[in-house]
């Protein structure tokens, strides 16, 4: 998360070049939702360790949902989700950058 925010806030075409490049194929769902569920449910069964426990646990089951969501929307939706997101990418990617840097930065902190 830390890398892919600084990445954004660098250079964001070169994240949303391969997103652009294979937002239709299958890969790139099963990887979106497979990758919220392994989030989610590591910092659920971490949440107890970490300084801020039920936030931890909060956000890995918003994880955990939206990797549901991403499955139950099937693949035409989640086509037209990728692509109205990419409509946002110009004006707004550097903006989630910097979010994607602080989430990263507040996950590492949560845990050390």
């Amino acid at each position: 998360m830390l890398l892919a925010g600084i990445s954004l806030i660098i250079n964001p075409e070169i994240i949303f070049k391969v997103l652009r490049d294979n937002f239709d194929k299958l890969w790139l769902h099963i990887i979106a939702v497979v990758m919220r569920l392994l989030l989610g449910a590591l910092l659920i069964y971490q949440a107890s360790v970490s300084k801020f426990p039920v936030t931890m646990e909060v956000i890995g089951w918003i994880a955990i949902f939206a990797a549901i969501v991403f499955t139950v929307i099937g693949r035409p939706n989640f086509k037209r989700l990728i692509s109205w997101a990419f409509s946002l990418a110009k004006s707004l990617g550097r903006v989630g950058g910097v979010l994607a840097l602080c989430f990263g930065s507040f996950l590492i902190y949560a845990f050390i």
